[in-house]
C-alpha cells in the first residue's frame, strides 16, 4: 500500500458521515446495477433480496433502475415500483437489507424513454422526439432494432411526471429512504436534455432552459411527494451514451443544477466524474449540497484497488460520497476489501445481465465472516458455494 490509501484520504473513505438526517457508516456508495434479476413481471424476488442483503456494508445502497410505469421498461427482467406485487418485493429486499445489519437504501427510478421496446414493455416507447434508439435491444424475443418512438404530448409528459412521483411514495412504502431520479446515460430525461433526441419546438425543447424543464419538473414533484431530504438526482454530463449526443453540456448542466439547487434535494450523483476534467470542478462550485461522485474506471484500474484510489482523490478535491460499481458486482464484501487491501474476486461478465439464476449474481465468495454477521442467513448462498 502506498502512503496515499493509509493516508487522510483513505481514511475517510470509511468514516461515517450524515446524509440529510441519515447517518452512514462510511462514505461507500454501491451503485445502482442493472443485473435483469427480477421477474418478467418486474417482481423483485428472493434471489433479488439476497443479493442486496450481501451487500450491506455499503454506507449507502442505490438500488437498480426500476420503472415508474410499464412504458418505461428498457430491457427483460427489470424491476418496477408501480405494482402492489412490485411494492411487496421491493420490501422483502428493505428488510432483508436491515435484517443483515444494513444501513439506508435508495432506489433509482428510470424510465427508459426511447430505450426500449414493444415486445418488452408492450407499448411503443414514448420519447421527446420521434428519434430512433441507433442499437439493437434485448427483448423477450432476442436481439431487435430499435423502434421509432412517439413523440410525447403534454398530456404524456404530465402524466409521467406523475408516475414518477406515485413510483417515488410507492419506493418510501417499500422501505426506501429514498429515491434517486435518473436524469442521465442516455434514458428518458436525459433524452430531453440532448440536442439530437430532443427537437420540441414547445416549452420542452429548443433552449437549455426549456430542455431541462422535464427533468426540474420531475424533480419537483418527486420531492413535493416524499420531501426534499428523501431525493436524489443522477446526472452524466459529456456522457455520450446509448446514441445520445448532448451537443452543449458546457451551458445546460450548470443551467440543470443551479435549478436543482433551488429545489435542495438530499445530493446530486455525477457519473463519470472525473478530478482531472472541467466538469467535475464545475458542478463542485455550482452545487451547495451533498455531491455523490462516480468515476471513471478503467478494468486495471478495478482489478488494482477496486477504485479506492480514485475515490480517494473524488474525495480530496470536494466529494462527499463515493459511488463504486464494478467492484460491488463481484465482491459482497467489498467495503472490507478495500478497508483491508484484499485481492478482489473477478467479475464473470457472462452472467452480468441479461441471464436470470444465482450464479455470477449470488455466489461470489466472502473474506471468511467479514460480509455476514450470521452465516445462518445465507442457506441460499451456502448451497451454492458449496455445490460449485
Amino acid at each position: 500500500m502506498t502512503q496515499t490509501q493509509h493516508g487522510p484520504a483513505a481514511a475517510r473513505l470509511f468514516e461515517s458521515t450524515r446524509l440529510g438526517g441519515l447517518e452512514l457508516p462510511n462514505r461507500l456508495v454501491m451503485a445502482p446495477l442493472t443485473r435483469n434479476r427480477a421477474g418478467a413481471d418486474g417482481v423483485p424476488g428472493e434471489l433479488m433480496a439476497t443479493y442486496y442483503a450481501q451487500r450491506a456494508t455499503a454506507g449507502l445502497i442505490i438500488a437498480e433502475a426500476s420503472t415508474p410505469n410499464a412504458a418505461g421498461q428498457t430491457y427483460p427482467h427489470i424491476p418496477g415500483i408501480h405494482t402492489p406485487a412490485q411494492i411487496a418485493g421491493w420490501r422483502r429486499v428493505t428488510e432483508a437489507v436491515r435484517a443483515a445489519g444494513g444501513g439506508e437504501m435508495f432506489l433509482q427510478l428510470q424510465h427508459g424513454g426511447r430505450v426500449g421496446h414493444p415486445e418488452t414493455s408492450g407499448h411503443v416507447p414514448l420519447a421527446p422526439s420521434a428519434v430512433p434508439f441507433p442499437e439493437q435491444l434485448h427483448t423477450p424475443g432476442g436481439l431487435r432494432d430499435g423502434v421509432v418512438p412517439r413523440t410525447m404530448t403534454v398530456e404524456d409528459i404530465r402524466s409521467t411526471v406523475a408516475d414518477f412521483a406515485s413510483a417515488a411514495r410507492n419506493a418510501v412504502e417499500a422501505g426506501f429512504a429514498g429515491v434517486e431520479v435518473h436524469s442521465a446515460n442516455g434514458h428518458l430525461l436525459h433524452q430531453f436534455l440532448a440536442r439530437n433526441t430532443n427537437r420540441r419546438t414547445d416549452e420542452w425543447g429548443g433552449s437549455a432552459l426549456n430542455r431541462i424543464r422535464f427533468t426540474v419538473e420531475v424533480v419537483r414533484a418527486v420531492t413535493e411527494a416524499i420531501g426534499r431530504e428523501r431525493v436524489g438526482v443522477r446526472i452524466s454530463p459529456g456522457a455520450n451514451v446509448n446514441g445520445i449526443e448532448e451537443g452543449d453540456p458546457e451551458e445546460i448542466y450548470p443551467a440543470l443544477v443551479k435549478a436543482l439547487a433551488d429545489l435542495a434535494p438530499a445530493y446530486l450523483h455525477q457519473v463519470h466524474a472525473d478530478p482531472d476534467r472541467p466538469a467535475f470542478a464545475q458542478i463542485r462550485r455550482d452545487w451547495p449540497g451533498t455531491l455523490i461522485a462516480n468515476p471513471v474506471l478503467s478494468r486495471e484500474e478495478v482489478a488494482a484497488d477496486g477504485g479506492k484510489r480514485q475515490g480517494e482523490r473524488l474525495l480530496a478535491e470536494g466529494a462527499d460520497l463515493v459511488a463504486l460499481g464494478r467492484g460491488f458486482l463481484a465482491n459482497p464484501d467489498f467495503v472490507e476489501r478495500l478497508r483491508t487491501g484484499a485481492r478482489l474476486n473477478e467479475i464473470r461478465p457472462e452472467f452480468l445481465m441479461h441471464v436470470q439464476g444465482a450464479e455470477g449474481y449470488t455466489d461470489y465468495p466472502v473474506l471468511g465472516r467479514s460480509a455476514y454477521e450470521d452465516e445462518t442467513a445465507w442457506p441460499q448462498v451456502r448451497e451454492q458455494s458449496t455445490s460449485r
